[in-house]
């Protein structure tokens, strides 16, 4: 069974009383379809609806959850926390030792941690584990980089910078990082108006090419005009955030899209229910 050893990642724990209440007022995951056994995608907004922080959130016990989030930015989103718990009865630590392991396939079990395994949801028709303490030599970062792209499965710092990006840009609307029915949370509104008047544009798109793609944060131009932006790259594909209207356009049309000197192809990835906005011209002067 495959697996990786993300070196990158780190963990947060919040547990009291006020926990779960605490956490459903301010983020965007709906804790009340959170199942045990599960790690749900999710987001700290600004309350001008752009994504502060991404992260998995998982239950550790009653009235206690752990956040895995990126290491290097695991101090600011604990301060960002603490800044929202006021008088709620909660203990917010940072686990400084934490292992985190993903394993996948038909047989992706716990067997790479004595800990904890928990369903990564985030993927659609595939077991992939994420695995919390324990021990583990090697793995191989190649093949989940490569998982993660044939997915669809964007990340903040690899595929897009935070403070830049809405749920919608990263699919969090549609891998259950956004609870639409749940009531408030920071930047809510925002969200909910994009959801429901159907207006988002940018998305996650998987790109393939002939030759290698350029790195990440090359631009997706169609006739010199910007239409996105390449995120992970792992030879001829990748992950772009791209405007689909503006790609669907140029596909009627017949223009490529270029990374640089590479024509590439964008594709929806598999098991996504958004599509190609159908009069793309329309769309775009909207």
């Amino acid at each position: 069974m495959p697996f990786a050893h993300l070196n990158d990642r780190t963990l947060i724990s919040v547990s009291g009383p006020d926990a779960e209440h605490f956490l459903q007022n301010i983020l965007t995951t709906d804790l009340d379809a959170l199942a045990a056994g599960e790690a749900k995608p999710g987001a700290l907004l600004a309350p001008q609806g752009k994504i502060l922080f991404d992260f998995l959130i998982s239950r550790a016990g009653e009235n206690a959850f752990r956040l895995e989030c990126r290491a290097d930015v695991a101090d600011d989103f604990l301060r960002r926390l603490m800044l929202y718990r006021l008088r709620a009865k909660v203990e917010i630590a940072k686990q400084d030792q934490s292992l985190v392991t993903a394993a996948w396939g038909d047989d992706s079990t716990a067997s790479h941690s004595d800990s904890t395994s928990l369903a990564d949801t985030r993927f659609r028709g595939l077991s992939v584990k994420r695995s919390y303490g324990g021990s583990t030599n090697g793995g191989d970062a190649g093949a989940w980089l490569a998982l993660r792209i044939a997915n669809g499965v964007a990340e903040s710092g690899s595929d897009y910078q935070l403070g830049d990006a809405f749920p919608h840009d990263v699919l969090l609307d549609e891998s259950g990082g956004v609870g639409f029915s749940k009531g408030c949370y920071v930047g809510q509104e925002v969200v909910s108006r994009m959801h429901h008047r159907g207006t988002a544009r940018r998305r996650v798109l998987i790109a393939s090419a002939q030759a290698p793609l350029p790195a990440a944060g090359a631009e997706l131009t169609v006739a010199g005009r910007p239409v996105g932006v390449l995120g992970s790259v792992a030879g001829k594909t990748g992950l772009a955030i791209a405007r689909i209207d503006r790609v669907k356009a140029a596909v009627d049309a017949g223009q490529p899209v270029m990374a640089g000197d590479v024509s590439v192809t964008l594709a929806i990835p598999p098991g996504a229910k958004f599509t190609f906005p159908q009069d793309a011209a329309s769309a775009e002067d909207a």
